[in-house]
């Protein structure tokens, strides 16, 4: 893998790049913005069936003449298709519009099940989501088939408490290979991700910038993230921003990150993240905690996420 940052490893023994580009929202502006990622030296690219831009990274991987085999890939099963019997064929259907025969890494968005059908929100006549039925232990051993057959070459989640985690690697036969959740400076999340560790599992974090996505309510009012003094002085100590800060301490822990960006000269800036950040940087950034979440979907997805985690608002 031509990628010159750093590499970790999950379960199965695959290489994941510790920074990787992330492309939910922002459709139409995907492709140009995964073809300049990958000109910048990333090699790690992160999709969902739910974003609709799994055919744009596909002709963005395909016009850069870089190898499938250097780059790693991830996408993720939407809730309307957790019926065990529908997982595979979504699967095919993001396999055709990335235009791939496998992915790297194939995870379950959330845990909550929709109505089967073709509608990504199907939703009641009160205007309310229709939830499914479908046990998410249920969808997972159906992803292991996906695992099995070589379609994906490593299976996990998204978005589980640590009660549904504990309960799918009790039921299941492949313990998840990685966990992708909110986790940045201000929801860090200790314990949880310790106990992922001695569990094997892989941490990838989103919205590793915390509130700088326009659309978390919670994070009105107050200043952005990366704009935090502490990790600011650290960032002027190293050289670096408060955005490279945030993405160095996520890497500190063993973990990768998907930022994302839409603006040429910031997608490049990002991979700069990848340095080392000293014992007692990481240590000074653990005083910003304020276990803080942003996104949670609980009231429009009729399922009570995060219930064991910080950050939870009853």
């Amino acid at each position: 893998m031509s990628y010159n940052g750093t590499l970790l490893t999950l379960n199965t023994g695959a290489k994941i790049p510790a920074i990787g580009f992330g492309t939910w929202q922002d459709k139409d502006a995907q492709e140009p913005a995964v073809t300049h990622a990958l000109k910048a030296g990333y090699r790690h690219i992160d999709t969902a069936r739910i974003y609709g831009t799994e055919p744009a990274v596909g002709n963005a991987i395909k016009r850069s003449g870089i190898p499938r085999d250097q780059i790693f890939l991830t996408t993720k099963l939407w809730n309307n298709s957790h019926h065990p019997e529908d997982v595979e064929a979504a699967l095919d259907a993001s396999l055709k519009d990335l235009g791939t025969d496998y992915v790297d890494l194939y995870l379950m968005h959330w845990p909550s099940p929709f109505a089967r059908g073709p509608e990504m929100f199907p939703k009641d006549s009160n205007g309310k989501t229709k939830t499914g039925d479908s046990d998410y232990v249920n969808t997972y051993k159906a992803m292991e088939k996906c695992f099995k057959s070589g379609k994906a070459k490593a299976i996990g989640v998204s978005n589980f408490s640590k009660a549904e985690l504990e309960r799918l690697i009790k039921e299941t036969s492949v313990v998840p290979a990685a966990h992708q959740i909110e986790c940045h400076p201000y929801l860090q999340q200790r314990d949880f991700t310790k106990w992922h560790k001695e569990q094997g599992i892989h941490v990838t974090h989103y919205s590793p910038f915390g509130n700088q996505n326009e659309i978390y309510d919670a994070g009105k009012g107050i200043g952005k993230l990366m704009d935090d003094p502490v990790l600011v002085e650290i960032g002027k100590k190293h050289g670096r921003s408060g955005a490279h800060v945030a993405l160095a301490w996520g890497i500190a822990q063993g973990h990768s990150v998907i930022p994302k960006s839409k603006t040429e000269s910031r997608i490049a800036h990002n991979l700069e993240g990848d340095f080392e950040l000293p014992k007692e940087d990481v240590e000074k950034i653990a005083s910003i905690d304020k276990k803080l979440r942003f996104n949670d979907p609980s009231k429009n997805f009729g399922w009570n996420f995060y219930t064991d985690l910080d950050g939870k608002k009853n």
